[in-house]
């Protein structure tokens, strides 16, 4: 269900401020933004949750200490490893097309705010079909075979992309990518979960929101870089190629993660 919440909000915010650039421009977009926000801090505000007793830490050395411990479980846990792995290359190459999209919409396909628009509603449309798909299927077993499709066809459909010069055909690539892109994401998510024990979860999780969001900044700089060197189109077939080899070296370690999943 947050899923779904989570992908409905990227159709509906990116639609929106397509619409508020073409026709308000782009100050009432970054208006819009902050009164967005008031809601949802009145929602926090009234929420009322049950006190946890939680376990004190006595200092730095005490955080340092939990820190290095959920680093090496982490490390030395196999199917979760290079599950984190593969999270951290989606998150720096797998994502670049976003930091590339105004490139891609205004000089490649010669459109305007409106192109943008749709270029960017695209990818969570496809998310939705990818929500849809997991929220009927039952247990982890063949996730991380599915991993490994989702991966490969994200490579190709981020190559396709920065080959497509039809903006019709470029909507659709992209509504490809955002569905591989969520598989890949919960089905990973759902395995990391499952596997991980309840004492680490926490320190596991803070891990998995890492390899995703941390490294992104670092994709996109180093997208940018690329395609003020070699072009746009250049850029996504070198982060698509990469991408599709992450899948193959991360295909060598299905029999281990499946004997984990099997258990």
């Amino acid at each position: 269900m947050n899923s779904v919440m989570l992908s409905s909000s990227l159709v509906v915010g990116p639609a929106m401020g397509g619409i508020l650039i073409a026709t308000l421009g782009v100050k009432y977009c970054f208006l819009y933004d902050t009164l967005s926000y008031i809601p949802a801090i009145f929602t926090l505000l009234v929420m009322r949750l049950p006190a946890r007793q939680m376990q004190p830490l006595t200092g730095i050395s005490d955080t340092l200490e939990k820190l290095r411990e959920g680093f090496e479980y982490v490390w030395k846990f196999q199917p979760i490893r290079v599950i984190l792995l593969m999270l951290a290359l989606h998150g720096f190459v797998g994502m670049s097309h976003v930091a590339l999209m105004p490139v891609f919409a205004a000089k490649i396909l010669n459109g305007n705010a409106t192109t943008m628009a749709h270029l960017s509603t695209s990818a969570p449309i496809g998310s939705l079909f990818a929500c849809l798909y997991l929220s009927v299927r039952r247990g982890i077993v063949g996730l991380e075979r599915l991993i490994v499709v989702a991966q490969v066809l994200i490579g190709m459909s981020l190559i396709f992309f920065s080959l497509s010069r039809q903006v019709w055909l470029s909507i659709i690539i992209l509504v490809f990518v955002g569905c591989f892109s969520i598989l890949n994401i919960t089905s990973s998510n759902m395995i990391i979960q499952t596997l991980v024990t309840e004492d680490k979860r926490g320190r596991v999780m803070s891990f998995y929101a890492l390899a995703m969001v941390g490294t992104m900044p670092f994709g996109n700089l180093l997208a940018g870089t690329l395609a003020d060197n070699f072009g746009a189109t250049n850029a996504l077939i070198v982060c698509g190629s990469l991408i599709i080899l992450g899948a193959l070296w991360f295909s060598a370690q299905l029999p281990a993660v499946s004997r984990w999943i099997a258990r």
